[in-house]
């Protein structure tokens, strides 16, 4: 499948990109619960490492998505916030889906990133209590990026 564009228009208010690779599964869930809360506040751009993984994202509720190497190491650079589980900075991760360019471009973004402690990778987060995905996403959202969303608001 060939990579889905993002396009050439402008962006604007504040951008979240959600990565996420394989299925999109993850970045499903966490785009409709962002959705929900944000509705059309925030633009939500779904980054897939795979062309299925940002048609799937799209399907749960972005404003814009691409998949891909280039354009994650691209986007990565133009965005506020990134979320997504914590392979997204894991060298090889997702079964090799995210090379180490995309890994090294996530990690090195001026962008804030909110990383959720789940992977298949021999990786242990230490400190971290074993949650369910949906518990996450909701302190996430709640906990996290909503008080950014609106300190943000209140500055425009």
């Amino acid at each position: 499948m060939p990579p889905l564009p993002i396009g050439d228009e402008q962006l604007s208010g504040m951008k979240i990109a959600v990565i996420d690779g394989q299925g999109g599964g993850i970045g499903s869930v966490l785009i409709k619960r962002m959705r929900e809360v944000f509705q059309e506040r925030v633009e939500i751009l779904a980054l897939g490492t795979n062309a299925i993984a940002a048609a799937q994202m799209m399907k749960a509720g972005a404003n814009k998505g691409a998949s891909g190497e280039n354009a994650i190491v691209v986007m990565v650079r133009k965005v506020d916030l990134i979320v997504g589980p914590i392979a997204i900075v894991l060298a090889d991760a997702m079964m090799g889906e995210m090379t180490p360019a995309m890994a090294a471009a996530v990690a090195s973004s001026p962008a804030r990133k909110f990383l959720l402690p789940l992977t298949q990778e021999a990786v242990e987060v230490v400190g971290v209590v074993p949650e369910p995905l949906p518990h996450l996403v909701e302190h996430l959202v709640e906990k996290r990026l909503r008080p950014i969303v609106e300190a943000m608001e209140g500055e425009g």
